[in-house]
């Protein structure tokens, strides 16, 4: 897609653009679009994982038969990866992603909300380790060295961005930032808040967001459509 910076990655997959319309269609129930988020957050996330990791060879194991072949695993080490899904429907992408990973990583929550009339993000949870180990306190979880945040909606880019900032104010060295659907905007925001240190991947690109900064066509409120609390 032209006119998006280099760290933007939208997917081009027939399948998942496929897939990708069925998401918006509002005949679509809850079940389905919890699968659809599902399947969705793998393909990106594979794609996005193909590119932000590397192999690493760890000694060697034996096969059934008795031959040797040397292990592989990946770089940076899952004990340097932290899983950070923004709240509420960022948690719809945690399995998709932790299946992915060869071996369980730290999840950290981040809580963001949009406040209806300035459309800007409140922070209202996080459990991000803050503080490193200390000869008070040697048990206490240092930054990661690569944070992947998952949101399955990129509408203005607020939200991306203050978790950015929250990330790399913790001090993790790179982000790849995970979605199903953004907007152009949206994209050009969540890249540019630390082009050097971010990667965005990403299912579709809608063009702009509504007056109510809903994303047009969109997927509607895909929290509310993932966990049935339409009309609340």
């Amino acid at each position: 897609m032209s006119g998006l910076p280099k760290n933007a990655h939208v997917s081009t997959h027939p399948c998942l653009q496929a897939k990708l319309s069925l998401l918006r269609s509002a005949d679509t129930t809850s079940r389905d679009v919890q699968t659809l988020v599902h399947e969705i957050a793998l393909m990106v996330g594979y794609e996005a994982l193909a590119s932000g990791l590397i192999t690493k060879e760890n000694g060697t194991g034996q096969s059934p038969l008795g031959y040797s072949y040397p292990n592989t695993t990946v770089s940076p080490s899952p004990s340097a990866i932290s899983l950070v899904p923004i709240l509420r429907s960022g948690l719809s992408m945690v399995p998709a992603l932790s299946s992915l990973l060869p071996s369980p990583v730290a999840i950290h929550h981040l809580g963001l909300y949009r406040e209806k009339s300035t459309l800007q993000p409140v922070e209202y949870y996080n459990n991000l380790p803050f503080h490193g180990p200390s000869s008070s306190n040697p048990t206490a979880g240092g930054p990661a060295e690569l944070a992947i945040i998952v949101d399955p909606v990129i509408a203005t880019g607020a939200t991306a961005c203050a978790a950015i900032d929250s990330l790399k104010d913790w001090g993790v060295k790179r982000i790849i930032v995970v979605a199903v659907l953004a907007t152009e905007e949206g994209l050009k925001n969540a890249c540019g808040e630390w082009a050097e240190g971010v990667e965005v991947w990403v299912g579709g690109c809608d063009k702009e967001v509504d007056d109510k900064g809903m994303i047009k066509p969109g997927l509607g409120d895909i929290g509310d459509r993932l966990y049935l609390t339409i009309g609340k």
